[in-house]
């Protein structure tokens, strides 16, 4: 029989997705409730179109049901979550001849700034304005904020985020400090005009 749901809450997410596998529906809320606001405001951030979030989330989501596959290797459920929406996002601009920002060439280092790295946690919480926090994620170069918002949404560690962009683990260690840089000295700028 199914564990109850006191126990379901503190399963893990890969055994969450066995038993939903083996007809368990609550498994599944579970999975769902912990991670869709991460995973929509991901999609949100990198997409920056909130109608294409939504197509892109429950692709994602439909995806999950649809498959049979478990994550592989050493992949967290979380982990794998995020390369099926990554990649259906990437599936998106694709078939629409949309420009791929993901793939985009960037010269990180013409666009460094010197400063000291914040947790990106800490820099979500110094803007109590979500709509100026928005704006300033749009203006980073898709490669940093795909990078930004895996770990702040994500709850990626910087070797996930490495994996699931299949990029050198010093290179998203760049990105993440750019990004970081650039969202710290843009929204300080708005807090002085």
């Amino acid at each position: 029989m199914f564990a109850s749901a006191d126990s379901s809450t503190a399963s893990s997410d890969e055994s969450l997705l066995a038993r939903y596998r083996e007809g368990d529906g609550a498994a599944f809320e579970i999975l769902y409730a912990r991670h869709r606001q991460g995973l929509y405001c991901f999609l949100l951030g990198l997409s920056g179109k909130p109608e294409l979030a939504d197509e892109v989330f429950q692709e994602t989501w439909l995806s999950l049901i649809r498959s049979s596959s478990q994550p592989q290797g050493r992949a967290t459920f979380r982990t794998w979550l995020f390369q099926i929406a990554r990649n259906r996002l990437i599936d998106h601009w694709r078939k629409h001849g949309a420009r791929q920002p993901l793939h985009d060439s960037y010269d990180e280092q013409a666009h460094a700034v010197s400063d000291e790295a914040n947790d990106p946690e800490q820099l979500l919480s110094l803007s109590r304005d979500s709509q100026r926090l928005e704006n300033a994620l749009q203006t980073l170069p898709a490669d940093q904020r795909e990078v930004f918002l895996l770990r702040a949404h994500g709850d990626l560690d910087l070797a996930q985020i490495a994996s699931l962009t299949e990029t050198p683990l010093e290179t998203v260690k760049s990105r993440l400090r750019y990004a970081q840089q650039k969202l710290r000295r843009l929204l300080a700028e708005e807090v002085l005009t």
